[in-house]
C-alpha cells in the first residue's frame, strides 16, 4: 500500500551559496539532514513518498526553497514540497512570490507559522498571535485560490478559531492544519480551546495532519496519551480529511523515524480503511495526486 509521510524536513550543509541560521536547527542537531538521509530513512521504514516542508533555516526570501526544490528534482518520484515565502509587501510581488513557489508541479503550497511571531526567522512562540487574520494577507489567499494550491498553517489551540474565520472567508482555498495544533500540557482533547476543531471541521476546505506525536506526548511509543486527540479528529473530520506525518527529524531524542509513523498501527479505534486514508488516500484527494 502506498504510504505518504506528509511532513518531513531536510536541509543541506551550511554553505556560502545556501547559508542557514544555526540557532534554528532542530533540538540536538548540529549539521545537515540531507535529502539522502531522508530517503535512506524512508527506505528503512517502508515509506514510498514524503513531503518536505521547507525549514525556516533558510529564511523566507527568494532562495528559501532552493534546497527543497533541488531535492525534488533529484528524486521526483519520491518527494513533494511545501514552501516558505514572505507574506507581506507589495501585493503584486507577494502574488509573484507565491506563483514562484508553487510553479513546480510537486510543490503543494506554502506554510504559515501562525503560532510564531512574524519575523524573518520566527522563533518566539505566541499562542494568540492574530497576524494571520490581517487583511494585508488577502493577496496571498486570493492568489492561492487562483493557483488552486494549499495553505499549510501551524497554529496553537488558541488560534483554531482564527482558522475557522479564514476557512469561511476563503472557501476556495484548501487549508491544512499542521500537527493537530500541537497539543501540549495546556490542552485537553475534550476541552476548549482545542475542541474548537469540532466547528472548524464544518468547513470542507480544511484537512488536518496527525503528525509530530512524539514531541507532544509524555509517554513512549505508541503515545497513547494522545489517542484522545486522534479519536476526536477522526469523529469530527472523518479520516477522509486526516493525513499522517512524522515531522522528522524535528524530534531530538523523542523518537526515530519509524516510530514517528508506526504508532498508528497500534490504535484500536482506527480501521484498515481509516489507515488507508491517513496513509495516502486523503493526501491524494486533497492534493489531487
Amino acid at each position: 500500500m502506498r504510504f505518504v509521510d506528509t511532513h518531513t524536513h531536510t536541509w543541506g550543509p551550511d554553505t556560502e551559496e545556501l547559508p542557514w541560521s544555526a540557532e534554528l536547527l532542530p533540538p540536538g542537531w548540529e549539521g545537515a539532514y540531507t535529502v539522502h538521509d531522508l530517503i535512506a530513512d524512508m527506505d528503512a521504514a517502508g515509506v514510498e513518498e514524503s513531503v518536505m516542508v521547507t525549514t525556516p533555516l533558510y529564511g523566507r526570501g527568494v532562495r528559501a526553497n532552493e534546497y527543497t526544490m533541488r531535492s525534488i528534482e533529484a528524486s521526483p518520484d519520491r518527494l513533494w514540497g511545501v514552501g516558505l515565502m514572505d507574506f507581506y509587501g507589495d501585493p503584486e510581488q507577494v502574488r509573484s512570490a507565491l506563483r514562484r513557489v508553487v510553479g513546480h508541479d510537486r510543490m503543494l503550497g506554502v506554510r504559515m507559522h501562525a503560532c510564531l511571531a512574524y519575523e524573518e526567522h520566527s522563533s518566539e512562540l505566541d499562542r494568540t498571535a492574530d497576524w494571520i487574520l490581517d487583511d494585508a494577507l488577502e493577496p496571498v489567499w486570493d492568489e492561492a485560490a487562483t493557483q488552486d494550491t494549499s495553505i499549510f498553517v501551524f497554529p496553537k489551540a488558541e488560534q483554531i478559531s482564527m482558522l475557522e474565520t479564514l476557512a469561511e472567508r476563503y472557501p476556495d482555498v484548501q487549508l491544512v492544519v499542521d500537527h493537530m495544533a500541537y497539543p501540549d500540557e495546556t490542552t485537553d482533547p475534550s476541552e476548549a480551546p482545542w475542541t474548537d476543531f469540532e466547528s472548524l471541521a464544518d468547513n470542507e476546505n480544511v484537512a488536518v495532519k496527525v503528525s509530530s506525536l512524539p514531541r507532544s506526548s509524555d509517554e513512549s511509543w505508541p503515545y497513547e496519551d494522545l489517542w484522545g486527540y486522534v479519536r476526536h479528529l477522526a469523529d469530527w473530520f472523518g479520516t477522509e480529511r486526516l493525513m499522517l506525518g512524522s515531522d522528522y527529524p524535528w524530534m531530538d531524542d523523542w523518537a526515530d523515524y519509524e516510530a514517528c509513523l508506526s504508532w498508528v498501527e497500534e490504535v484500536p479505534f482506527l480501521s484498515a480503511r481509516d489507515y488507508s486514508y491517513m496513509a495516502h488516500r486523503t493526501f491524494e484527494s486533497v492534493h489531487e495526486t
